[in-house]
This record gives structure tokens, sequence and C-alpha cells, in this order.
């Protein structure tokens, strides 16, 4: 069921838009399913959990961490994560680039928006990444690539709602690009969509889906 469902999301992408697994909560024989279906990019959300897994699954995974990070956790996935989805503080960029410089390597971040009309959800408002980037500390840390930005819509049925908080992550990303990337051909992702609103996020111009629910079932608490 697992590899049909698979199947079934990536017939749906565009070519430029990539699919993240979420595997979050589900046992390494789901992930285990997904990966024999040609699955690479698999996200999780707890340190803890995403740790197990690596050190029990095929070593060429690509593992995303897409949930809120403490910066005390950092130092354990930063010697293999691929992409970090949810930096939401400089604070947190920080302590990337200090773990990341310890074992000599760069770490791909994307830095949160806070999009959403629910203050449950975390990111930077527009005006504090904006602050953020034009002070240039950041420049400064050479262990960190940003390479764009994620954001997780109203959890609504409001389908109107939902299109227009991703167009506005997706002009962000735009003004964004133009101001200080526009010569890194390495920001050029934006991260939103997940199992229920990820077609209109591919319309907003999302580059990577986060995919959980509609591929692995219902999430195993």
């Amino acid at each position: 069921m697992i590899a049909e469902n698979l199947k079934q999301v990536l017939s749906e992408l565009p070519e430029e838009v990539r699919l993240v697994a979420v595997s979050k909560f589900h046992p390494n024989e789901a992930i285990e399913e997904a990966y024999h279906a040609g699955q690479r990019i698999f996200g999780e959300s707890k340190v803890q959990e995403m740790t197990s897994k690596y050190e029990s699954l095929p070593k060429d995974i690509e593992w995303h961490f897409i949930g809120h990070l403490q910066t005390n956790k950092i130092k354990f996935i930063v010697p293999y994560v691929a992409l970090i989805h949810g930096i939401d503080s400089y604070k947190l960029l920080t302590e990337v680039n200090k773990q990341a410089a310890k074992i000599n390597k760069t770490v791909h971040c994307l830095l949160q928006l806070h999009i959403a009309r629910e203050e449950t959800k975390f990111g930077f408002s527009f005006e504090e990444c904006r602050e953020m980037l034009a002070s240039g500390e950041w420049k400064e840390l050479k262990n960190i690539q940003i390479c764009g930005l994620m954001g997780m819509a109203t959890n609504t049925d409001n389908v109107e709602q939902i299109k227009a908080e991703f167009c506005s992550l997706s002009s962000f990303f735009q003004e964004i690009k133009s101001t200080w990337f526009a010569n890194e051909e390495s920001f050029r992702e934006i991260s939103m969509g997940m199992s229920h609103d990820y077609h209109e996020a591919i319309a907003a111009g999302s580059t990577l889906i986060r995919v959980g629910s509609k591929i692995f079932g219902e999430r195993r608490y």
C-alpha cells in the first residue's frame, strides 16, 4: 500500500518539485517499503527518533529535519542531516554553524517563516527575517548555507486562505532572493505543502513538499 501511495503522489509532481516523505512516528518497516519503491528523501521531527533511524537504515537516505529544533540537540544530527527545514531564529543558525564547524561540515538550512494565522506555529515574521539578513552577521557563518525558505499554512478548510499564505511566502522568497542571494544558485528551495495542501503549494511555487499521511497512512503516536 505504501509503495502504491508513493507512486500516486510522485505521479502528481512537476519535475522541479521534490518529495520529502514524512516518516516521523512510523516504523523502519514503513520507511524500508518506501525506500524499496525508490524514495530517498525522508523527513523527521524528533532528534532521537531520527538518529535511531539513521543508524539502522540504508546510508544513502537523505534525512531532512522538519520539526522544531532545540539548540541542545543540534550536535546529534549535524553529522548526517542533509537539510534543516525549520531555522526559526538567528540563535539557532549560529548553533548549527558552531556544531558544523566542529566536524568541518557545511549544513544546508532553510529559514522558517510564520505565514499561518496560528500562534502555535514557529518562524520568523517577514520583518524579522529582513532585519536578520540586513544585519549581515549571518555572512560570517561559514559552516551553514541558507538554501531557501520554509512555511506552513494555516490548518483550515479555507482553500483561498491557504493559497494566499503560500503565495505570500513565494513572493517573499523572490524578494529575499533578489536582495541577498541574487548570485547564489544554492538559494532555490521553497519548502511548503503537506498531505492536505500540497497541490496549492505546488501551484504557488513550492520546490519541496512534505507528505506523510498520504503515503504512510495516519501516524502511530
